[in-house]
């Protein structure tokens, strides 16, 4: 009897076990689907709670904000470089973040799992809801494919929205101040490829690259996007004036919450194409002179 228990232990242990190659291609190895999860990286948390797994969630980065029951959890810092200490005494069965966190080593030798996602393009953005899906044992239909269905039907739905003149638009996305810009090979330039019109940062700057001033100046965007989550007023560069968009003051400067939801390759990329797509139309389309 006693060898009978020990064979179906064994049995249902395996069945529970799972394996998952992060971005890193590090194998991390877990017996059982890990139940307390922190997330440092918003993308992530979002996602985590997208597949109704929110309650796993024992702790997040400051910048996880969304849903909003989230904001209850310790927040442990910044997602490059979160408080170690704080991390540890929550014990948990994981750390989801960036893989360029740097603290990626030094969890793993405190024994702590870690795993690396980071998503930067669309086809990023599937794989990494099909991998949470796994390590989360949610049905791919009631998880990543889901999500994924919604975001991919939302974003062809805003670009039938866009009237033949506001697709004719050449834009320029600047991501944070430096400037940082989303480039054609960014979620955010897919995006906008996806919507009819013209990114002036090509694929071969890399997805969100720093630029010379000078650069957006000789591009000349007829639509200036802004994620502005410091709030703090809009200020352009030196030369920017003469600029075609400044100039006509066609610029969409996202705010706080808006600038949150376009700028996080997560679920709520649905909502984003809807919010680049009223921009778009407002200041670039058949109404906006």
């Amino acid at each position: 009897m006693a060898a009978l228990w020990t064979c179906f232990w064994l049995i249902t242990s395996q069945a529970h076990a799972l394996q998952l190659t992060d971005d890193r291609n590090v194998t991390v190895n877990f017996s059982q689907s890990p139940q307390r999860i922190i997330s440092l990286l918003p993308s992530l948390t979002e996602s985590v709670c997208a597949m109704a797994q929110c309650h796993r969630l024992v702790g997040r980065d400051r910048y996880s904000n969304h849903p909003a029951l989230v904001r209850q959890l310790p927040a442990l810092g910044g997602g490059l470089d979160p408080n170690i200490e704080a991390i540890v005494a929550l014990k948990p069965d994981v750390v989801l973040l960036a893989t360029s966190s740097r603290v990626i080593t030094r969890l793993e030798s405190l024994g702590i799992k870690v795993v690396a996602l980071e998503p930067k393009s669309h086809a990023d953005v599937r794989r990494v809801l099909h991998k949470l899906g796994l390590l989360l044992e949610v049905p791919e239909e009631q998880g990543a494919a889901r999500l994924w269905r919604v975001i991919d039907t939302s974003v062809s739905a805003a670009a039938q929205s866009l009237s033949p003149q506001a697709r004719k638009a050449r834009v320029y996305f600047e991501v944070s101040r430096g400037p940082y810009a989303a480039g054609e090979s960014s979620f955010i330039g897919e995006t906008l490829t996806r919507l009819g019109v013209h990114n002036v940062v090509p694929a071969s700057l890399g997805p969100f690259p720093k630029l010379n001033p000078e650069f957006v100046v000789r591009a000349n965007p007829d639509v200036i996007m802004v994620g502005n989550r410091s709030m703090q007023a809009m200020a352009t560069y030196p030369g920017w004036g003469g600029i075609k968009a400044v100039r006509e003051q066609r610029i969409c400067v996202f705010g706080v919450d808006e600038s949150d939801v376009v700028v996080r390759p997560g679920p709520r990329m649905a909502e984003a194409a809807r919010l680049m797509a009223n921009c778009l139309e407002k200041y670039a389309g058949g109404g906006a002179r």
